[in-house]
């Protein structure tokens, strides 16, 4: 079974070997969600309300895998350094304690959601007429929260091992079940948005059952549960893949975040109609940023190989590659965003109105769309090389002490309206993105050459 060798070969070479089948993957994986949102909002009659209200849902489905990336993106790189450190044992630890975590805050997530699913959607802004198609969404999607925390978490642990195209597989399986459900589901059998959870959950629990039975059974290194014995002496482990997991935790805690806030505040400054608008950005968003996550998870396990290993010079070279060819797919989409924006919204929804608001929204949103690089870029480097505190400390920068204050400020105190909201998020790019890069660069490349020195 062919793999990525990260040890030998071009840096270029390993990189897009890895990256290519996660980019497929991504772009696939991102049809769960996408698709649905198509086809829900060409419902007769009611897409637009129905779109708006799964919109809703959003926040909660954003936490459910934030907790997945949690243990996965939190233990992946950890279990790279072990393998370029020649220490299968420890990574095979490392692996065995994630998928434990991952599949307790699994079950706990579930019940919790069943039980409180109607106050977290009247939290998140849903009124009486979109919590009908809302609730029974979420009741349904939140079925399938273990086999979705599998598949999302797990996946890490095969790309890195040098499997990308098994990777990439095993997010196929589910994309290309969901794309033939959902019209089956939701038009055929007459469900609706039911229709649509529904076909998700069926399509995540047969990527679930791909990745645990490769991850079992033909992985070089195999997936287990920790045994009971083993309980006392992972909680080192357990301490260090949380913490490192805990900025991209973070990041993605508070995308949910904002958009609860936002949704609060266009629900006040534009009515219904922008909770649709919002849905409608956040997919463009989503569409927009599938690839720049493809590059850096691609380009990650590749990091923090190297830098276990103790290879400086193959270190910054990942890093100039992975930085230029996020730079250079940030362009043009940004290109597309600013001259053909309404193309980009009829893909979700053919309402005249809708696309007529979501055209400003969007250019307001993406306007300083390129400085995120700066972020992807140093977020990536910290979270490969273990810098825990300076990838939680960024995460936290952007989002929480910039975006959430503006998305008030700016609507309110300043008078911005609408156009408010979604001009905080550029504000933040510029700031929060530079920031981080500066201070990546003063701190990893001085130890780089002390590395390369001894």
């Amino acid at each position: 079974m062919k793999r990525v060798d990260f040890e030998n070969g071009t840096i270029t070479g390993n990189i897009l070997g890895a990256t290519l089948p996660m980019l497929v993957a991504q772009i696939l994986n991102l049809l769960y969600n996408i698709v649905d949102r198509i086809y829900i909002a060409r419902i007769p009659e009611s897409g637009t309300t129905a779109l708006g209200a799964v919109g809703l849902c959003f926040p909660l489905i954003v936490i459910i895998t934030a907790f997945s990336n949690l243990f996965g993106s939190g233990g992946a790189p950890l279990f790279s350094i072990q393998r370029g450190k020649k220490d299968p044992q420890k990574a095979t630890h490392i692996m065995a304690t994630s998928f434990t975590m991952l599949c307790f805050s699994a079950l706990i997530l579930m019940g919790i959601g069943l039980i409180l699913s109607r106050p977290l959607l009247i939290l998140f802004g849903a009124s009486e007429n979109a919590m009908t198609y809302a609730h029974p969404y979420l009741m349904l999607y939140l079925i399938g929260t273990l086999p979705s925390m599998i598949a999302v978490g797990m996946n890490p642990f095969i790309n890195a091992q040098g499997y990308s195209l098994i990777g990439m597989f095993s997010v196929t399986i589910g994309a290309i079940a969901n794309l033939l459900l959902d019209p089956l589901f939701i038009f055929a059998l007459g469900l609706g948005v039911r229709g649509a959870a529904i076909a998700t959950v069926i399509s995540q629990c047969l990527s679930a059952l791909f990745v645990f039975y490769f991850l079992t059974k033909k992985a070089e290194l195999k997936l287990r549960f920790l045994r009971r014995a083993e309980w006392k002496d992972s909680v080192a482990s357990a301490k260090e893949i949380i913490s490192l997991g805990t900025a991209g935790f973070i990041m993605q805690l508070t995308n949910s975040l904002v958009t609860i806030c936002c949704n609060h505040v266009l629900s006040v400054t534009g009515g219904d109609i922008y909770i649709s608008v919002m849905t409608i950005v956040s997919s463009v968003r989503q569409l927009v940023e599938t690839p720049i996550y493809a590059i850096t998870e691609g380009s990650s396990p590749i990091l923090s190989y190297n830098y276990g290993a103790r290879r400086p010079t193959r270190v910054k070279n990942a890093g100039v590659v992975m930085g230029l060819l996020i730079l250079g797919y940030t362009a043009i989409m940004w290109s597309l965003i600013i001259l053909i924006p309404d193309t980009l919204i009829r893909v979700f929804s053919s309402d005249a109105q809708l696309v007529q608001d979501s055209v400003p929204a969007l250019k307001q949103y993406f306007a300083a769309f390129i400085f995120m690089d700066l972020q992807y870029f140093g977020q990536t480097v910290f979270k490969s090389l273990n810098k825990k505190k300076q990838a939680i400390f960024f995460s936290l920068l952007r989002k929480v002490f910039i975006v959430v204050p503006l998305t008030y400020l700016m609507p309110y105190a300043l008078h911005m309206g609408v156009s408010g909201v979604f001009l905080a998020e550029p504000v933040s790019n510029l700031i929060g993105g530079s920031l981080c890069f500066i201070t990546m660069l003063c701190m990893v490349l001085p130890e780089l050459k002390r590395m390369e020195e001894e």
